[in-house]
């Protein structure tokens, strides 16, 4: 060992101490150096400061505890460090350490490892992330593709369950036999972006990544960090944003993640009143720590800067929010003023995005909250937490449950569908459809539509069509594309099989197109955060399920307009009133028998009339068909783009 060597700085130790340091994955963990006077090896640092030892174990060893001892800095910080001669890339190592307390020993993995062993096995693994990217022309229109008046329509992926292997024992694709596939499929669908299920290091699969114990490292299960480098790179080649999902919200009780690190509940608080999630028998990370707030801060930024992420999005930010998440009364401890609001966690979400869009003002944050939390994304200087957009829980369970609905009910709950425009523009919203919608006996969205088969397909179309209409950024989850009926199974991949069949063409064929004219039609995703971007034209017809409106960009020619019939009963002769005359083309059509459809609709588009409806002065005589969405472009509007 090589004693009074350190990567530290007294600044760094200032900043860690304060909450205030973003990059301290280039300080502690494991690396790779050449230090004047010895041979090449690495600098070992990490933070235990209730231990009373702790040594580096590894195959470089034979995992003996007291060979490669660490010595604890004398500024208090915590930080255990040491050099080690001879170690190289690929060694495999972790923490031995025994705890002031109870003489507790234990064996950690790193918390900053950049490479982790495949589980079930749990050593970290020296690594470098060296890498020649070649997106350098996704990276300088970032700003643009990334920005809120822009289009974004987001496929969400399990990466282990997308595609199997057959032929090799069912196995999962690794990365770089998903960034040919995967790149390719989605540029093809035409999405803006993919969202990845949390790639970081996670012990049990069945989590789908949400219980993390490695905070730095993409999990080994699909191959190498390069190879998910490489995943990445292609998706940008290939014109698509990547945003990962992102889960500081708890961690697994694992005795080689952070749990009772070093003796103590360091991470984490150690009253279960606040420290444990009974909900995920987890832990829950103690905000209020400074020392916690940068680490986490720092595995945020860790995935912008060395993996090219265009996005974070937050997993669970209502279970940090609120002290009483998942709890009864009594099980709780409320905030110094009685509240039931977490203040540490509000400062460190603020804390967070701040330190995102300061170095990475092009990236994205987006949270997955599913209350009435205010201004969650609204800048932290006008008191909001400062993320770029939110889930809109509240549009998607109403949706859903409307459309489960057998259609001769569906009158009695028209509300369900012009509500969210009361609230549409509170928040930057995405509107999900995810994978938690399609698991836990809650059926496949195909599943979960009314009727008999034909009218569960139209249900979709017509689902996919009202989605893409409405204000917001859209998301789906992968398989609800093609109309898969099984609920998604993390254990087998999607059922590519059926798109042998006509009707399943037809929703991934409606999907496509709806992706192709919605990124090239501004007023579909200009103003979705303005309220000038939507108007209705009649949102009052709950005796036939109707509802029409306007979509509006920035220029006058901008406008769509919408109709969607949510009954099987096809309307013929139905008045809808628009601001001016001239030919009105039928620009899409979910009813299309391309996409499975009876075909019924107004051949390519209709005249409108002086005839005055719904305040206006023209408007049109429309054949609406059963279960059908139709897009409709203005008069004086250029071509649609084949």
């Amino acid at each position: 060992m090589l004693q009074g060597f350190s990567l530290l700085t007294d600044h760094d130790i200032y900043l860690f101490r304060q909450g205030r340091h973003v990059r301290l994955y280039e300080k502690l963990g494991s690396h790779l150096l050449t230090v004047k006077g010895t041979p090449p090896g690495v600098q070992f640092a990490v933070w235990a400061p209730n231990a009373h030892k702790v040594s580096v174990i590894g195959d470089f060893n034979d995992w003996r505890p007291d060979t490669h001892l660490l010595r604890k800095r004398e500024d208090d910080s915590g930080i255990w460090e040491g050099f080690i001669p001879g170690v190289t890339a690929g060694n495999h190592y972790k923490y031995h350490i025994t705890s002031h307390h109870n003489n507790y020993r234990v064996e950690k993995s790193d918390p900053f490892a950049m490479r982790s062993e495949a589980p079930p096995r749990t050593a970290s693994i020296v690594w470098g992330l060296d890498f020649d990217w070649d997106d350098s022309q996704w990276m300088e229109k970032r700003t643009e593709s990334n920005a809120l008046n822009s289009p974004m329509s987001i496929y969400e992926v399990h990466l282990g369950s997308w595609r199997c292997v057959p032929e090799d024992n069912n196995r999962s694709l690794s990365y770089r036999e998903l960034a040919g596939q995967l790149a390719d499929y989605v540029s093809d669908m035409d999405f803006t972006h993919v969202e990845i299920m949390p790639v970081t290091e996670h012990p049990f699969y069945g989590s789908w990544g949400y219980q993390t114990t490695g905070y730095f490292t993409p999990t080994a299960r699909y191959g190498t960090p390069q190879d998910f480098m490489h995943l990445v790179d292609r998706l940008h080649q290939n014109d698509v944003g990547v945003i990962l999902d992102w889960v500081p919200s708890h961690f697994p009780t694992d005795e080689h993640g952070l749990v009772y690190f070093d003796g103590t509940y360091l991470f984490e608080h150690a009253d279960p009143k606040l420290g444990y999630h009974p909900e995920w028998n987890s832990s829950i990370f103690n905000y209020g720590r400074h020392e916690v707030r940068s680490i986490l801060i720092s595995s945020a930024l860790f995935w912008l800067d060395k993996y090219h992420a265009d996005g974070l999005r937050v997993d669970a930010v209502a279970s940090i929010l609120y002290l009483d998440y998942a709890r009864q009364a009594g099980e709780w401890i409320p905030n110094e003023y009685g509240g039931r609001e977490n203040i540490q966690a509000v400062q460190f979400l603020r804390d967070l995005n701040e330190a995102v869009y300061r170095d990475h003002p092009s990236a994205q944050t987006v949270a997955e909250e599913s209350t009435a939390w205010p201004m969650v994304s609204r800048p932290t200087y006008l008191g909001g937490l400062g993320f770029g957009l939110k889930w809109n829980m509240g549009w998607m369970h109403d949706t859903l449950k409307y459309f489960s609905l057998d259609t001769i009910y569906r009158k009695y709950h028209h509300d369900q569908l012009t509500f969210s425009i009361w609230y549409a523009f509170h928040e930057n919203f995405i509107l999900p459809f995810s994978h938690d919608e399609v698991v836990h006996g809650k059926g496949s969205l195909l599943g979960k539509m009314p009727g008999d088969d034909w009218q569960k397909f139209a249900n979709l179309r017509l689902l996919f069509g009202y989605q893409y209409s409405h204000p917001g950024k859209k998301l789906l989850f992968m398989g609800g594309e093609f109309g898969q009926w099984r609920e998604w199974n993390h254990d087998r991949s999607l059922d590519w099989h059926l798109l042998g069949n006509a009707p399943h063409q037809g929703i991934q064929r409606w999907l496509q197109d709806l992706n192709h004219f919605y990124r090239r039609e501004p007023a579909l995703y200009a103003r979705d955060f303005e309220n000038n971007g939507f108007e209705w034209v009649d949102l009052h017809d709950w005796e036939h399920s109707i509802i029409s409106f306007f979509r509006k960009g920035e220029k006058p020619e901008d406008l769509v307009l919408v109709v969607c019939n949510f009954t099987p009963v096809p309307r013929t002769d139905y008045r809808v009133g628009v601001p001016h005359g001239g030919f009105w083309r039928e620009v899409l059509n979910s009813d299309a028998v391309i996409y499975g459809g009876s075909g019924q609709g107004n051949v390519g588009g209709i005249e409108a009339a002086p005839i005055p409806a719904h305040g206006r002065y023209y408007s049109l005589s429309l054949t609406l068909p059963p279960l059908g969405a139709l897009y409709f472009k203005a008069p004086g509007a250029p071509p649609v783009h084949e």
